[in-house]
């Protein structure tokens, strides 16, 4: 099972939109000397919804290469079209991600037995280990913890990334899924108290600019040392919070030029950071003590 700080990698970007090679580098060996315990890659974070395939494709593929097997490579083939799920999970497979996140089908709105027949089609195309990836807030589509338990059952599914903030569901998804289903935070906000409660990690957007603190909080949080959690976490509650005042990933993307380790390339619709917004990530990124 696949646990800890994961990074919910951004796919850093030329000020033309191309895909930045060196700087993708760059960042993966950053990530790993760090701690960080494995990487998605194309996920939200990583502008899935702007690369093409072969883009998508190849990223994943530079990802897979560049970890070595130095840590576990997740890659995101999530899509509203259950077909295309299916070429990029088996393009995923090919590259030698170690396992898929696959986000509900937005924008279409299926009903659950839709998003229960879309996920077991998937599993059964492919074999790899597959993660379920609930985020309504973005999907306008929300998987009920009784439909991830039905999952839970199918060969290859074999956890969820819950990103609602509810920390019932959390408890909910585990009483129902068992100690052998992985439970993932998507929430960076709530991220340390769902790893106190057994979640099994944290799928993180803050990991991208501070990966080293979230290691930490991982480890005192995963020993049941709350108060050390607790301690971490609370250096990191204002990029929790403002690595969100926008929508994600433009201010992850701003933070990381700002450290220095990206350039300021993002693709429309996106846009780069407002400036009223930057001080307040900016502020943020010094509270956390990595700029």
């Amino acid at each position: 099972m696949i646990q800890g700080s994961l990074v919910a990698l951004v796919t850093p970007m030329t000020p033309d939109g191309a895909v930045d090679e060196a700087a993708l580098a760059s960042l993966v060996e950053w990530q790993i000397a760090e701690g960080t315990d494995g990487i998605v890659a194309v996920g939200t974070t990583g502008e899935s919804a702007t690369l093409d395939e072969d883009e998508h494709c190849h990223v994943i593929g530079r990802v897979v290469e560049l970890a070595a097997g130095r840590v576990p490579v997740i890659a995101g083939t999530g899509a509203n079209s259950t077909t295309e799920a299916i070429t990029l999970t088996r393009c995923a497979q090919a590259a030698g991600a170690d396992a898929c996140l696959l986000v509900t089908p937005y924008y279409n709105k299926p009903t659950q037995e839709g998003l229960f027949l879309h996920h077991k089609a998937i599993a059964e195309a492919v074999d790899i280990p597959q993660i379920l990836y609930n985020v309504p807030g973005r999907t306008a589509c929300d998987m009920v913890p009784d439909t991830i338990a039905r999952l839970a059952k199918v060969p290859g599914i074999a956890g969820v990334k819950e990103a609602t903030g509810d920390l019932d569901r959390v408890r909910r998804i585990r009483e129902l899924c068992g100690d052998g289903f992985a439970i993932y935070s998507g929430d960076d906000a709530t991220g340390c108290e769902a790893m106190l409660m057994g979640a099994n990690g944290v799928i993180s957007v803050t990991t991208n600019v501070a990966p080293a603190a979230m290691h930490a909080l991982w480890l005192a949080a995963s020993a049941g040392d709350r108060a050390e959690a607790e301690r971490i976490d609370a250096t990191l509650a204002a990029l929790h919070k403002d690595l969100f005042i926008e929508a994600n990933p433009i201010p992850v993307k701003w933070a990381l030029a700002e450290m220095g380790r990206v350039s300021t390339g993002i693709r429309l619709p996106l846009t780069w950071l407002s400036a009223d917004a930057q001080e307040p990530v900016r502020q943020a990124l010094r509270l956390a003590g990595v700029l």
